[in-house]
């Protein structure tokens, strides 16, 4: 039940350091007020404030900013509903898997024969 907040076909982002309010809302396809209202309803959403007052979105702003349109708008969660989904996603340990190929690679438990070797050695030393 993870992949709802991940789109499926999410933009291209730029490659830039930040991006100004009306550059994010013309890529996520909504207007400017939309965005200043979700900073408001989800806390994790802070865009820093430039020295004039506008707001400079970081890359991860507008990541989180597409998978809440996601939510919202493509999954219909409400705005309650999508800010608990992105609490429960931040709060889920994220767990490392080894890919398949090197998993077969070194068997069941790569662990296994170098633990029977050092016992072996212990023995012998005793």
């Amino acid at each position: 039940m993870r992949e709802a907040a991940i789109p499926k076909e999410s933009p291209d982002i730029p490659d830039k350091l930040y991006f100004r309010i009306g550059e994010v809302a013309s890529l996520l396809g909504v207007e400017p007020y939309v965005l200043r209202y979700w900073e408001g309803e989800f806390p994790s959403l802070a865009p820093k404030k430039s020295g004039t007052g506008h707001r400079l979105y970081r890359r991860k702003d507008v990541e989180l900013l597409l998978r809440i349109k996601h939510l919202l708008y493509e999954k219909r969660f409400t705005i309650e509903g999508a800010r608990q989904w992105l609490q429960n996603e931040a709060k889920a340990p994220k767990t490392k898997s080894v890919p398949q190929q090197q998993a077969s690679l070194f068997g069941p438990d790569p662990l296994t024969g170098v633990r029977s070797e050092l016992a072996a050695i212990l023995e012998l030393l005793k």
